[in-house]
């Protein structure tokens, strides 16, 4: 009995933490690496990547003007914080074809970091204050 009072307290504590504090500065350097093939901000241009203004929310292979894989447009993902993060991990992992030549990033707290530097670009490129 005092194990599963033990356990079951040892995971409210869990659920009960703070989610992973997110840092648009740190993002702004993660996204660094991002910048050869992708734009964000109110210039932004389709490279080798699609623009990534307003990505979170929006269904995966839909941007204007850029020619996305058959894998990518039929996916039938929704880019979230959790959709993105797995992608980013593995993107051929997470969608096998994709035109996405990346190892990934596997560190959690720089992949938080670079959504909240994203989140701040609206669809239009506009940065929030």
């Amino acid at each position: 009995m005092k194990f599963a009072v033990f356990a079951g307290a040892a995971l409210l504590a869990a659920a009960i933490q703070p989610a992973r504090a997110q840092d648009a500065a740190a993002g702004e350097k993660v996204y660094a690496q991002c910048r050869a093939c992708h734009q964000v901000g109110e210039t932004a241009k389709n490279l080798v990547g699609p623009i990534l203004n307003g990505v979170v929310g929006q269904k995966a292979g839909t941007r204007d003007g850029y020619s996305y894989s058959a894998a990518m447009k039929d996916s039938g993902l929704i880019w979230n914080e959790a959709t993105f993060a797995e992608y980013i991990q593995n993107p051929r992992a997470k969608v096998a074809g994709t035109k996405m030549i990346y190892a990934g990033l596997k560190d959690e707290k720089r992949i938080a970091d670079l959504l909240a530097y994203l989140k701040q670009f609206d669809a239009a490129g506009k940065k929030a204050p």
